[in-house]
């Protein structure tokens, strides 16, 4: 009885093995175990090297707001309120970046034109046991891409490939009612190896001013989208 007990412990230790090593892999910053040696009695599977995962291409964000030229800005954002822009709090600027910009052209008895532009940066990191982060960032650029298919209230819903723009990019543009006003949108979803590159721009004719058209707003946004993934591959020059 004493030696089938011992023969059971030591089954049960060893089974334990494998388990006690992929946690050990996945709280390891560098994706190995913190042994060197594979303990006596374990598979011979469990000795198997980590499969390597290329490294992200993208180290650094931009400043968000100096994602765009600032005749970039004056020309989709007539009497631009600040044309600096609203740079949005980020716990990682070099995970995530989001910038801001209004603009209210008053035209006297003929309306007010607004217009809104912004463009927010998503970098990711290649991780074990997550995928590269060329990976993580394709499955985020498809997320998005569903996202503003899906906005809400959205009407005339259309997208097309925006050729020249990073690695992939759709514009979206879709038509939106509110506050009894017509928004034309347009949203630029763009991936860059392992950044994601997203550019909403929208306006309104207000107070009797006429609506904006919608692919005059279409292409001055697809070249501001190149702008921003072409500051993408600067900050990591």
């Amino acid at each position: 009885m004493h030696r089938s007990a011992k023969r059971l412990a030591s089954l049960l230790t060893c089974a334990a093995v494998p388990v006690l090593l992929v946690a050990g892999c996945s709280g390891s910053s560098n994706g190995k175990s913190s042994g060197d040696s594979t303990p006596s009695g374990s598979s011979s599977s469990a000795g198997n090297p980590t499969p390597t995962i290329a490294a992200a291409k993208f180290k650094k964000l931009p400043n968000p707001c100096q994602a765009f030229s600032k005749d970039t800005v004056n020309k989709m954002l007539p009497k631009v309120k600040d044309a600096a822009g609203n740079q949005a709090k980020s716990t990682d600027a070099t995970a995530r970046g989001a910038c801001s910009w209004t603009s209210s052209d008053d035209q006297g008895v003929d309306g007010t034109q607004f217009r809104w532009l912004d463009v927010a940066y998503q970098r990711y990191d290649s991780a074990p046991g997550i995928g590269s982060g060329e990976k993580r960032a394709t499955d985020f650029y498809t997320k998005q891409v569903a996202d503003a298919k899906g906005a809400q209230g959205a009407k005339k819903v259309a997208a097309v490939p925006a050729a020249g723009t990073g690695d992939a990019a759709t514009a979206i543009a879709y038509d939106l009612s509110k506050d009894d006003n017509d928004f034309k949108n347009t949203t630029i979803v763009a991936r860059t190896a392992n950044i994601v590159v997203t550019v909403n721009y929208n306006g309104a004719g207000l107070a009797g001013a006429d609506a904006p058209n919608g692919n005059d707003l279409l292409k001055l946004a697809q070249a501001a989208a190149k702008e921003a993934v072409a500051a993408a591959a600067k900050a990591n020059a």
